[in-house]
């Protein structure tokens, strides 16, 4: 999803009404993203921040998302693995 351009395009009138952390605790494989920064404002980071900030996701939440930009990518199984791993060892790390 692309949070920060939802909320341009009036699919959600305020961020904290976004449904992205609904979506999480569902268990769906959500994602954060950026679409056309220049135009919606917004790289991936700013989207992740506002929207974390909006509807309260947690540590653990941002964590998977950011595992699910890998899981649902179309990388070989390693490279998930791999980004995966790096994601959990930054996380106990910090």
């Amino acid at each position: 999803m692309c949070p920060l351009s939802n909320l341009k395009l009036c699919v959600v009138m305020d961020l904290k009404q976004h449904p992205m952390k609904r979506m999480l605790d569902l268990g769906l494989r959500a994602t954060c993203n950026s679409d056309d920064p220049a135009y919606y404002g917004g790289y991936i980071a700013e989207n992740f921040i506002r929207t974390a900030e909006a509807v309260n996701l947690s540590r653990a939440d941002v964590i998977q998302l950011a595992k699910n930009s890998f899981t649902g990518s179309f990388l070989d199984r390693a490279s998930i693995a791999s980004h995966v791993a790096s994601i959990d060892a930054y996380a106990a790390a910090h």
